[in-house]
């Protein structure tokens, strides 16, 4: 589905990408974000596609998450 701005319609793309914290969910959603914004343009939104742990010795080491970032393409 084309994505409508105040320009007009556009076309979308989404990539996944994955992101890790060591503080939380939403840390490893922010920085992934942050991250994906270095190297794309007009990002849209993003959805969680799956939640991960990593553990160390009994205690959690690291969040991650999968991401899958919308953003439209350029003219």
């Amino acid at each position: 589905m084309p994505l409508e701005l105040e320009t007009g319609l556009h076309v979308g793309k989404v990539v996944e990408i994955t992101a890790a914290s060591p503080k939380s969910f939403e840390d490893a959603i922010a920085l992934g974000i942050a991250r994906a914004s270095k190297t794309l343009k007009k990002i849209q939104g993003a959805w969680v596609k799956e939640q991960k742990v990593i553990v160390r010795d009994g205690k959690i080491a690291e969040f991650r998450v999968d991401l899958k970032v919308t953003f439209v393409l350029e003219d």
